[in-house]
């Protein structure tokens, strides 16, 4: 009989993701279709992403993050804040880490149930008509939007995603809508191939299209909410430049169990 396997699951304002302590090696990492079945919601644990946790010289840990289809994929910013959380429960880190993703490394700080996580610096942005093309990890396509709540983000998401300049590679497609307190953004995420609840490195992004659109200059604070909680995305602007960048938000065990 196949050994089992602990693994623990951790949402972070809504976007979920199974996470295992692989710093054994036990979880075999080439195994697409086993990451594919777990992340399954009906047939499996269900969840937008599975993350392991390795060990790594001169770092707290790696992270490994693979999309709900199986396949590795890029900088996921809510699985960055679960997997600070999900080390810290296992006592690897205290208040503080430095860790290893896909996209280099990452500082971050954790108090109560929220984790604020360095993310990359960008320094240039692109345009798609009227929308924002922002690298922040991962792509994103940001547009600005009204009646938000009544858009149909899967079909209007995937048709972007797939079409003729994104359908390779796919990207990311979020709308967003000032609102009293901040903005409000719905995401369709490549990889789950649907909405999600949140997505970290997508209200990064749309925070940055934010400032580009009302020419912010300078140390910048912008609240994201999402539908599955708040998000706060931090940064210095200077021009096109984006440096000292910060998603801040809750990061939550939800349970734990063996497959």
């Amino acid at each position: 009989m196949a050994s089992k396997i602990r693994f623990s699951k951790y949402q972070g304002a809504g976007n979920d993701f199974i996470l295992i302590d692989n710093r054994d090696d036990s979880f075999n990492r080439a195994d697409e279709v086993l990451v594919k079945n777990l992340c399954d919601r009906r047939f499996g644990i269900g969840a937008d992403g599975l993350m392991l946790l390795q060990k790594k010289e001169n770092y707290d840990f790696e992270m490994i993050y693979y999309n709900a289809d199986g396949r590795e994929g890029s900088m996921c910013g809510n699985g960055g804040r679960c997997i600070v959380a999900f080390a810290h429960d296992l006592g690897i880190i205290t208040d503080k880490t430095d860790f290893l993703a896909v996209d280099g490394a990452h500082h971050a700080s954790l108090s109560a149930e929220l984790v604020n996580l360095q993310m990359i610096d960008v320094y240039e942005f692109g345009r798609d008509g009227d929308a924002y093309i922002l690298h922040t990890g991962s792509p994103h396509y940001v547009s600005f939007v009204t009646n938000l709540k009544e858009k149909n983000v899967y079909q209007d998401g995937y048709s972007i995603r797939n079409n003729a300049t994104y359908a390779n590679h796919g990207i990311n497609v979020n709308f967003i809508e000032k609102e009293e307190n901040g903005y409000f953004l719905r995401t369709f995420e490549r990889g789950v191939e649907d909405e999600t609840y949140a997505c970290g490195t997508g209200a990064t992004a749309a925070a940055m299209a934010v400032a580009l659109q009302m020419n912010l200059e300078g140390e910048i604070v912008i609240p994201i909410r999402v539908l599955g909680g708040q998000l706060y995305i931090s940064f210095h602007k200077k021009g096109s430049s984006f440096t000292n960048v910060f998603l801040k938000g809750p990061a939550q065990f939800v349970f734990e169990g063996n497959f």
